[in-house]
């Protein structure tokens, strides 16, 4: 079994992300809400070299209380054993395998017989502008620094989501932003 790195994880990714309004109860005790809902992001996420690592990923995080931003990781799901070892040893990220497709800018993810979402995206023109942000990873007690720098561009996305599935809460729902990060770098870790 291959060892994973040990931290900070240098990474590089092309990433595609929504972020939905939905009822706070709907996900996670500890979201922060306005009016009794909050924000859920999800990525679709490609790391490659020149990075420490090459997999992909899907997850969904919750905004939560913390000396600057802030997230917590409520599902996510890698097609990398190295990653799901790295990610739950090193900062009690709850990952799990799931097979992922990523073709173009469709993306799929699905574990078993059972799918959890497909999305597809599409670029809005723009140039992207490199910003340089730092945030903090929250889960339970560990609380993992990560700074990046983006590129982001605005973009449309179509998701379809499994009712039934671990992101259920999803369904019959459109995001209201949705972006694509190009090239993003990151440092994940102390």
């Amino acid at each position: 079994m291959t060892a994973y790195p040990p931290q900070p994880w240098h990474l590089v990714a092309d990433a595609h992300l929504s972020l939905w309004r939905v009822p706070a109860r709907d996900v996670h005790p500890g979201a922060l809400s306005v009016a009794g809902y909050t924000t859920v992001f999800t990525a679709w996420i490609a790391y490659r070299e020149p990075g420490q690592l090459s997999y992909h990923e899907l997850l969904a995080a919750v905004p939560v209380r913390g000396k600057r931003t802030t997230c917590t990781i409520t599902r996510i799901w890698v097609d990398s054993e190295v990653s799901l070892r790295g990610g739950r040893e090193l900062w009690a990220i709850p990952k799990d395998l799931a097979a992922l497709q990523f073709t173009d800018r469709t993306y799929t993810a699905a574990t078993g017989d059972d799918w959890i979402a497909t999305a597809a995206f599409t670029p809005r023109p723009g140039s992207p502008l490199a910003l340089p942000t730092r945030f903090d990873v929250l889960q339970g007690h560990v609380r993992t620094p990560v700074g990046a720098k983006i590129r982001p561009r605005l973009a449309t996305a179509d998701w379809s989501v499994n009712a039934h599935g671990p992101l259920g809460y999803l369904a019959g729902r459109r995001p209201f932003l949705s972006l694509a990060l190009p090239g993003a770098e990151l440092r994940f870790g102390a």
